[in-house]
């Protein structure tokens, strides 16, 4: 009997000793593995939609077509990122130009099927490698969020403090079920056409562990942490060197100024339009012109002198305005009625005023101009203008570029350069930053005469340089315009100029037309009235009507600089983005052409093949996160040390090519910390919010602006 006993108690603890063993083999077992994901991803989830993939064990080598400027690799598949920390990887760019590959981990709740590169990430960053540049990226995973509350109030901000944390992380992702990992690249050269070797992705993997604790800004609760803004419109809870803590640091933030202008002067080889009084002289004829010479294309000033234009956007103290609508808790202390800083409710930007009207914001508040009141007193606006001329001239800068203030413009101290934007009749289903207007209307053609004649002070004064007319319309492709007009209401003008002019060139066979077309229209009023889209082989057939509405376009905005602005430089439409046609025709009317070229130098610009025009580069910018804002810029840098050499290698690479004639920086201050009409928070300012230079960005400036001349001539 007691033998049996003590055969029974072995067998129990036989039995817990096994069941512990295996509940222990089950936890190990249990614990996570490091990813590899290129190897261990089956071949058919390694995707690319033009692309060539090459794998080789871990690494993967991307290599575009001839045609591509924009590479992905996706890795479609299902995973589980519960039990891990981070992401690893190193990016090597094959390419003799710079890249900007941007990595998206993206959760179900935000799949597609076809992967867009506007696709909110669960969790993702942007990286820029130089030519032949390595780069070893980690990528943490954040813990889910303490507060989701704090953010889901976040709006209206292209980046928001929780993003200055996270990079892309969109506070809603769910990391036990990704779907797509995806690395997108953009050619930041304007030859990127012609990229033949791609990049590569070298040992991707997803690392087994414990997540680091999220910040602790990010841990605070929705009443700690609102509001986040101080009274200077700053970030509250970050320290970086020049913040403004009491209204004397805006004072002893003058006085560090004042020494550096008075040490500063300005070139000494200019003349009071910053041309080159020692260069060789030209004709003077008290306007500003253009001139071809030994080869490379100039301004020439109103007192004869070569003139290359070093400018800046946006020079006026209303550039952090920022909408209250829905976000008046993100604000400290902001002004009750009758207070005296109450005026800044009402302050604004007069060119960017109609796009807040446009989306309906009611209330706005001008931190900058606020800033400037307590840093200048009451006549701040002199005070400014007068300071932004001396500034411009310390810097190295000799223009005041569009959408700046008119009165600091009107002072005659620098040469500017002024905008108008056309209104009239919009061609509905064309998007962009405005409504691309009919040019067949009169509603075109006289909007532009009313807003010359508005400009009668301007036209007179040899200061102004020359005027854009619109700013980054949507040129499409080489018949986008007149597919856009074809499926316009029979009201429109141009509607109906597109009818007459095939009704012309069919002979009004309407048979005819179908059969080229592949339409069934019954008639010429039918084919008026269409509003749905046609076939495709129609498109090939609009592309000359195409060109008849673009040759329209810049025409009569010739005609009546002719009739109304004799002498005036019609400097083009700003392009961001268009058609060879599109700058051939506009190259017939416009004295100058100008595009907005973020990226990060310009050496490799051409025109297309038949052009031979001045070019301005109306925009440009580097930015980053290194001073208290929470979105760097189009185009980031590692910090401000950087951001001053990028700026000298960017104007430099323009100074050495014959046709571009100059560089305009966007713009002239940063943007509100919380955004614009359109969320734009950018760092992109010479100064901040607080109108404190960066000092380190003014190093880069004068050390280009102040030789600008000499670089340009040398042969």
């Amino acid at each position: 009997m007691q033998n049996r006993l003590m055969n029974i108690c072995t067998m129990r603890r036989i039995l817990i000793l096994s069941l512990a063993f295996m509940a222990v083999s089950m936890v190990v077992a249990a614990k996570p593995k490091q990813i590899n994901l290129v190897r261990d991803t089956p071949r058919e989830c390694l995707k690319s939609a033009k692309s060539r993939l090459v794998v080789e064990g871990n690494n993967v080598t991307i290599v575009p077509n001839k045609n591509e400027k924009h590479t992905r690799i996706t890795i479609d598949k299902q995973f589980d990122f519960t039990d891990y920390k981070s992401i690893s990887f190193t990016l090597e760019n094959l390419e003799d130009q710079p890249l900007r590959i941007t990595l998206y981990i993206t959760d179900s709740r935000k799949y597609v099927a076809k992967f867009r590169r506007t696709v909110p990430a669960t969790v993702g960053d942007a990286y820029y490698l130089a030519p032949h540049e390595r780069r070893e990226v980690v990528l943490n995973f954040p813990e889910p969020l303490q507060h989701p509350d704090v953010a889901k109030a976040f709006r209206l901000m292209r980046c928001t403090p929780y993003s200055r944390e996270f990079g892309f992380y969109s506070y809603e992702g769910n990391m036990s079920d990704v779907r797509i990992i995806s690395l997108h690249s953009q050619h930041m050269a304007q030859n990127a056409v012609k990229a033949k070797n791609g990049w590569r992705i070298v040992d991707m993997k997803v690392l087994p562990g414990k997540r680091v604790k999220n910040p602790k800004v990010v841990q605070m609760s929705y009443n700690e942490f609102f509001p986040f803004i101080d009274c200077y419109g700053q970030y509250k809870y970050k320290e970086w060197p020049g913040k403004i803590h009491s209204d004397e640091d805006l004072q002893k933030a003058r006085k560090v100024e004042e020494a550096d202008l008075a040490k500063y002067a300005g070139p000494a080889d200019r003349n009071k339009y910053g041309g080159w009084a020692s260069g060789p002289r030209q004709e003077a004829t008290g306007r500003f012109y253009f001139k071809k010479v030994d080869g490379k294309w100039w301004f020439v000033d109103p007192e004869g002198c070569l003139w290359w234009s070093h400018g800046v956007v946006r020079v006026t103290p209303s550039s952090a305005v920022t909408p209250l609508d829905g976000r008046r808790n993100y604000f400290e202390n902001l002004p009750k009625k009758g207070d005296e800083f109450e005026q800044f409710y009402f302050t604004h930007d007069s060119l960017l005023k109609p796009y807040y009207t446009a989306r309906h914001i009611k209330e706005t508040y001008d931190f900058s101009s606020a800033n400037c009141y307590r840093k200048y007193g009451k006549d701040y606006k002199q005070v400014y203008g007068e300071l932004a001329h001396r500034r411009l001239q310390s810097w190295g800068l000799n223009t005041i570029a569009n959408s700046s203030d008119k009165d600091i413009c009107l002072m005659s101290k620098t040469p500017y350069i002024e905008r108008l934007e056309a209104r009239g009749v919009p061609i509905k289903g064309i998007g962009g930053w405005w409504p691309f207007r009919d040019p067949f209307d009169p509603s075109f053609r006289q909007s532009i005469i009313d807003q010359l004649k508005d400009r009668e002070q301007s036209l007179k004064d040899p200061y102004l340089v020359g005027l854009f007319v619109d700013n980054e319309l949507r040129w499409g492709n080489e018949s986008y315009l007149a597919v856009m007009i074809a499926k316009n209401p029979a009201t429109l003008m141009g509607k109906q100029e597109l009818v007459k002019h095939y009704k012309a060139k069919y002979r009004e066979d309407i048979v005819a037309l179908n059969k080229a077309w592949g339409t069934s229209f019954a008639s010429w009023d039918a084919l008026l009235n269409n509003t749905k889209d046609l076939p495709r082989r129609a498109h090939k057939e609009l592309v000359e009507f195409n060109d008849k509405v673009i040759d329209k376009y810049f025409r009569v905005c010739r005609e009546v600089f002719n009739e109304y602005a004799p002498g005036v430089l019609y400097l083009g439409c700003r392009f961001a983005g268009s058609n060879k046609r599109a700058l051939v025709i506009g190259a017939k009317y416009c004295d100058a052409l100008s595009h907005n070229l973020y990226r990060y130098t310009i050496d490799d610009y051409v025109q297309p093949e038949g052009i031979d025009k001045p070019m301005i580069v109306g925009e440009f910018h580097f930015g980053t996160r290194d001073r208290g804002m929470f979105h760097h810029s189009l185009i980031e840098v590692k910090n401000h040390e950087e951001r001053g050499k990028a700026y000298e290698v960017y104007v430099r690479s323009a100074l050495m090519h014959p046709n571009i004639v100059g560089t305009h920086w966007h713009q002239f201050s940063d943007q509100a910390t919380t955004g614009r009409f359109d969320g734009e928070n950018f760092n992109v300012g010479f100064t901040d919010v607080c109108d404190t230079p960066y000092y380190e960005t003014i190093e880069g400036i004068r050390r280009v602006g102040y030789d600008m001349y000499n670089i340009r001539y040398t042969k």
